[in-house]
């Protein structure tokens, strides 16, 4: 974990801008590297599938983790999220948008939102439109059980990482354009292992690391769990 963070700082240091938070991908992860990771001082955590994020949460019992979305939320799998997660990454369509804010429980904070883009117009992939961010935005702003807090994004696949530099500076653009409006909105989350560096380059305030963290993922996580 020392290296990524390391290599943060350095590009972060390199481009002029402040270092960003690290999301440790745990997705398909067994609970027990989670745990050695936690150990070390990691706290923010990324999951794939409700399920598996829940099942992680009862064998870990390590209060004080911070559990973020960041696959595709299915509509019936809302309300569990909204009540399991601190973060919801990938909100693409207005669809969810009441979803989650009435499952969110009055206990609990106001559950942290991010806008998934499909910057590049990928066919079959999830996200929203760039031209449709300030409509998904206005809704969840009205949602007082949500709070926006920014854009997130997964470029097209380039065998040359510096090919997505293109994307993430699209993506700063349209949160530049966003934060502008709504001042809560402070996380630009994009760039994963292969390129975090670029993307903190381009203006992430927050990437997500898997490989890095954990090494290769295998295909099971050791819980028996799907969505």
């Amino acid at each position: 974990m020392h290296e990524v963070l390391q290599r943060l700082e350095n590009a972060a240091r390199n481009a002029g801008r402040p270092s960003p938070r690290l999301l440790a991908v745990s997705k398909t992860q067994a609970a027990t590297a989670v745990a050695e990771l936690a150990a070390a001082g990691q706290r923010a955590f990324g999951e794939n599938y409700v399920q598996e994020a829940l099942a992680k949460q009862q064998n870990l019992n390590a209060p004080g983790l911070e559990w973020h979305l960041i696959g595709h939320l299915q509509s019936n799998k809302a309300a569990v999220a909204a009540t399991a997660f601190d973060w919801v990454q990938t909100l693409d369509r207005a669809k969810l948008v009441p979803l989650l804010a009435a499952a969110r429980g009055d206990d609990q904070p106001p559950l942290n939102v991010l806008i998934q883009v499909n910057i590049d117009d990928e066919a079959g992939k999830h996200g929203c439109r760039p031209e449709d961010v300030p409509a998904l935005a206005e809704a969840v702003a009205a949602q007082p059980r949500l709070v926006l807090r920014g854009l997130m994004a997964i470029p097209a696949p380039d065998p040359d990482p510096e090919g997505r530099r293109t994307a993430f500076r699209d993506m700063k653009r349209l949160f530049d354009a966003l934060a502008s409006r709504y001042p809560q909105a402070d996380t630009l989350s994009m760039g994963m292992t292969e390129d975090y560096a670029i993307a903190v380059e381009e203006g992430a305030t927050m990437v997500r690391v898997g490989t890095a963290l954990f090494g290769a993922r295998s295909r099971d996580s050791g819980l028996g769990i799907r969505d």
